[in-house]
């Protein structure tokens, strides 16, 4: 779910990080009009570079593509990931208070506690300007 819409993963685009032969990361795209959306990100091993990786594949796109931003939503309680992406230049550009609470209504398995027990509440909008 993000920006009260809901994805799933073989449904839109992505792209898969390998070492070798085994998948170790995906991360997946939706493009709307003049913009990208990164929808998901997973990796399953932190701090090797796996989801930089993925990272600049999908700014990639948006540049050939001629796109103005890359755009994703996470949650306020996820921490490493806002630190993650505002490390690889993603800026903070909308904070919508109680949005999860909407959200719940579409997807209730949703908890209400998160990371370091902190209460999911208000989704964060981060964006990459091209």
């Amino acid at each position: 779910m993000t920006r009260r819409r809901s994805f799933h993963v073989s449904d839109v685009d992505g792209f898969i990080a390998e070492q070798g032969q085994k998948k170790v990361g995906l991360i997946t795209y939706e493009i709307l009009q003049n913009e990208v959306e990164i929808t998901s990100i997973n990796s399953l091993s932190e701090n090797k570079g796996i989801g930089t990786s993925l990272v600049s594949k999908v700014v990639k796109l948006a540049h050939t593509s001629l796109l103005k931003r890359v755009v994703l939503v996470t949650t306020n309680d996820n921490i490493n990931a806002l630190r993650f992406w505002q490390k690889r230049g993603f800026r903070l550009v909308r904070v919508s208070p109680g949005a999860m609470a909407e959200t719940r209504k579409q997807k209730p398995c949703i908890p209400l506690l998160g990371e370091n027990g902190i209460p999911i509440q208000d989704e964060i909008e981060l964006e990459m300007v091209l």
